[in-house]
């Protein structure tokens, strides 16, 4: 089929995870059961981070913007995916695919940006705790993030553009369950190859060499933890940076998956089970990970529900009068 350019486009074809119809309603199920739990589980984190005031360091501060940005993550492809689970529809338009692969890589390098942080976080903190509070000052904690977002809107946006430039056939399928730009490029009818080049560097330059500090960050954050000689010290060392750990295997390990295996045999259906573990699992198991392994936002998420459950508004009789009641009292 001859390519036409993306003006002429209507929509590409998304395939999906199953073309199985019985599948559907199991898929849909799952999903939007994993959606409405990361949503809430990270809302909560975000909550009790800002609400209690023993949460208020750079540590929870980064923890509650990596719950955020892993809401706004799974946002950006799970409920698109759920609607055309359950209208039995694929087709998804040029603008709508650009905008879904802005803001997923754009979120998806917020992740790692911020593990990252965290990771330095952790090294300044275990390494060299005296100047701890010097150097991780609130400052300096929001300009991480602000630079962050900055970095990663122009990436993004870099990727975009050299989109623009492609053609594509009408009808073109995509083997994905939403718009990732590796699958888009291999779709594509024009030549890729500037686009494919960016992809590989930025794989590298945001996945790789950070991947590579945090391991360094690790080995003296182990070498610091080898000295110490309160077993206390060790305990609560470890608990924070085995959280950080997990959540970093399970992210970087998935994600580098997905590009570096495009490169050596393209398989759709790893790259698809891949993306699932990154872009709906990891964000999901995030708040498991940090408030089971860590006193502090367990007792933060108790005093949390405490509160929302003897909150005076919830009684059974002002429930019934709740159009009554003061908006200065709620507030």
């Amino acid at each position: 089929m001859e390519g036409e350019n993306h003006t002429s486009l209507k929509q590409f074809l998304l395939l999906g995870l199953s073309d199985d119809p019985e599948l559907q309603p199991m898929l849909f199920g799952l999903f939007l059961s994993m959606y409405m739990i990361t949503v809430l589980g990270n809302l909560l984190i975000i909550l009790a981070v800002t609400s209690d005031h023993h949460l208020h360091t750079p540590m929870y501060f980064f923890l509650s913007n990596l719950s955020f940005v892993d809401i706004c993550f799974t946002t950006t492809t799970v409920p698109k995916m759920l609607v055309n689970l359950q209208t039995q529809r694929k087709n998804i338009s040029y603008p709508e695919c650009l905008t879904q692969m802005y803001f997923f890589m754009m979120f998806g390098g917020m992740d790692n940006f911020l593990l990252i942080i965290m990771a330095f976080d952790r090294f300044v903190a275990i390494c060299h705790p005296l100047n701890y509070q010097v150097i991780m000052n609130p400052h300096f904690c929001g300009l991480l993030v602000l630079v962050s977002w900055l970095i990663m809107f122009c990436v993004a946006m870099l990727h975009i553009l050299l989109m623009l430039p492609l053609t594509f056939s009408m009808g073109t399928e995509i083997p994905h369950f939403f718009c990732e730009l590796a699958q888009v490029l291999q779709v594509a009818s024009s030549d890729t190859l500037l686009n494919t080049i960016c992809l590989y560097l930025s794989a590298a330059l945001f996945g790789v060499f950070p991947a590579t500090g945090i391991l360094f960050s690790y080995c003296q954050i182990l070498s610091s933890l080898m000295k110490m000689s309160s077993t206390a010290s060790k305990h609560k060392a470890f608990s924070t940076c085995g959280s950080h750990l997990c959540v970093v295997c399970l992210f970087y390990g998935t994600a580098l998956g997905v590009y570096l295996s495009s490169a050596v045999s393209y398989s759709p259906h790893r790259s698809m089970v891949a993306s699932v573990v990154y872009a709906a699992v990891t964000p999901l198991l995030n708040p498991f990970i940090y408030s089971l392994r860590n006193k502090d936002v367990e007792r933060a998420l108790e005093r949390l529900l405490r509160r929302l459950v003897a909150f005076p508004f919830w009684t059974p009789t002002l429930r019934t009068k709740w159009k009554l009641w003061p908006l200065k009292h709620i507030l």
